[in-house]
């Protein structure tokens, strides 16, 4: 995300003094509230589906992961990396290739 959306994003929760509201639990509940909104974009249809509807409700879930990451003094990229490390580790490109299987299935 660029640095100035960053900058918006912890400057819309400083000037509402909303910072006080967002404890990690707190912060957890509102990206799975949200998630949920997104997810019921598509509650009836895979593919006749409201696409700025989606779009707000996406930022919403983004808006509140960089509440939490804030909140924990995380760096975005750093966790994503170690994350995908291990993903790597689980699903090798050799094993999982075109399959859908989890990983203990491969």
């Amino acid at each position: 995300m660029k640095p100035e959306t960053i900058s918006r994003i912890r400057n819309f929760t400083i000037d509402r003094d909303w910072d006080q509201f967002h404890s990690p639990a707190n912060l957890a509940k509102s990206i799975s509230i949200e998630a949920n909104e997104l997810l019921e974009c598509f509650q009836w249809s895979d593919t006749d589906y409201d696409l700025e509807h989606v779009k707000e409700e996406l930022a919403d879930v983004i808006v509140y992961c960089q509440d939490m990451l804030d909140k924990l003094g995380l760096d975005v990229d750093e966790i994503v990396n170690a994350k995908m490390a291990k993903n790597e580790a689980k699903y090798p490109v050799e094993k999982a290739f075109g399959s859908a299987a989890k990983y203990d299935q491969l």
